[in-house]
């Protein structure tokens, strides 16, 4: 074993955002994922800039470490394929809705019976035992199902979604998540199994986790919500010439700071502020006295003031100053390469590390189709068999379309 996953092959059926980000992650920690793709491409090649089409910045990232063959899996011989490359998988990965899945025969039913091992991985919109089972899901649909629109509402006072597609990257690392769980189970006991991993069900314990509060108790102790989190004044604070991110949270750091800023007997006279549980009752007036605080002197005095008495504390990034921070540089978290088709690009690398077996690293975002034909040869069909399957559009190879 070379890396954390040498030797794991996992057949990836999914698309657009949630799915990839799973096959990502254990590409990225060195299982050889093959990426199932229509003639047309996964949606998520032509969602941003790029030098070439089909070959996005967003992809990039997502597609790395994976090898793509492309199969039009309306036709019968192209799913026959997908049997022929299970049977040799260790495991599936779909976020196909699972009627279609069935439909085409390649349910867990129709993949097992090639390979019982198999440890076939379904990534849903809502689970199988609910009334929504089968709804067509994207991130924002989770976000407003899940509660997270109206917990930014209660925030900033207005509901929103989160700019950025969170869910689906939370639930794809649930998902990775359960994929290695099941792929151990196999290894402990030999037997294969269907796992499904819902998006509304992984997000609702995801928000109510931290959000149900008073409402764990029956009868309730308390309404849900977590009232530090849902604070409106739960901000990045500005100082005389910039922003900053303040949080001290422990007793320890409140009374540091607030002797820091000459105001240490209001820890000690003020009931407001006496515990963490008096402080998250007040948590308003608390973080209100911090933005007035801060607003006071510039961000170079509270760098020197936090950083002297070990109170947290952060500058935001912007994403342009994100690209270029220091620690992540010194980390040696971006990667500079050369693309063989796409030019110089940067990418990042696994952030964990590894004392023996460290992640591979160097490794770059198919072009649409590149490797179907290798593909093809390792399920055990011949170059004629393979010209065949070309010429008839069951698959198209890179340079064919």
């Amino acid at each position: 074993m070379t890396t954390p996953l040498d030797g794991l092959r996992i057949l990836d059926l999914t698309t657009v955002q949630m799915g990839p980000w799973c096959t990502r992650i254990v590409a990225d920690l060195g299982a050889d994922v093959i990426k199932v793709e229509a003639p047309e491409g996964d949606s998520s090649r032509y969602s941003s800039n790029a030098r070439h089409r089909g070959m996005g910045g967003g992809f990039h990232h997502n597609a790395r470490g994976k090898r793509s063959i492309v199969l039009d899996l309306k036709q019968k011989t192209a799913r026959q394929v997908i049997i022929k490359l299970a049977a040799k998988a260790d495991a599936l990965a779909t976020n196909i809705r699972p009627a279609a899945m069935k439909r085409l025969g390649l349910d867990y039913d129709g993949v097992r019976a090639a390979n019982p091992s198999i440890v076939y991985l379904s990534m849903v919109g809502y689970g199988s035992g609910g009334r929504y089972a089968g709804r067509p899901a994207y991130d924002d649909l989770i976000q407003a199902a899940s509660g997270v629109t109206y917990l930014l509402q209660r925030s900033t006072g207005e509901p929103r979604f989160i700019p950025m597609a969170a869910i689906d990257r939370i639930v794809g690392s649930a998902a990775a998540n359960a994929l290695l769980a099941g792929l151990l189970a196999r290894a402990r006991s030999g037997v294969g199994q269907h796992i499904e991993v819902p998006m509304f069900e992984t997000m609702a314990q995801f928000v109510l986790a931290e959000h149900m509060q008073g409402s764990t108790f029956d009868p309730p102790l308390g309404p849900p919500g977590y009232a530090r989190t849902l604070s409106r004044s739960r901000k990045p604070y500005a100082t005389k010439d910039g922003f900053l991110a303040v949080l001290p949270y422990n007793d320890g750091q409140w009374r540091r700071f607030f002797e820091a800023v000459g105001k240490g007997q209001m820890l000690r006279e003020d009931p407001r502020f006496a515990d963490i549980a008096a402080r998250t009752a007040n948590i308003d007036a608390l973080y209100d006295m911090i933005g007035d605080e801060v607003k006071t002197r510039t961000t170079a005095e509270w760098l020197t003031l936090l950083h002297d008495n070990d109170i947290p504390h952060m500058v935001p990034n912007t994403l342009e100053t994100l690209l270029e921070d220091p620690h992540l540089k010194d980390s040696g978290f971006f990667v500079f390469q050369d693309h063989p088709s796409e030019g110089r690009i940067r990418t990042m690398r696994e952030p964990s590390t590894w004392s023996e077996t460290q992640p591979p690293t160097g490794t770059f975002a198919p072009r649409l189709g590149q490797h179907t034909r290798e593909i093809l040869a390792e399920a055990g069909y011949s170059e004629g068999e393979i010209d065949t399957i070309i010429r008839d559009k069951v698959a198209v190879a890179d340079g064919t379309q």
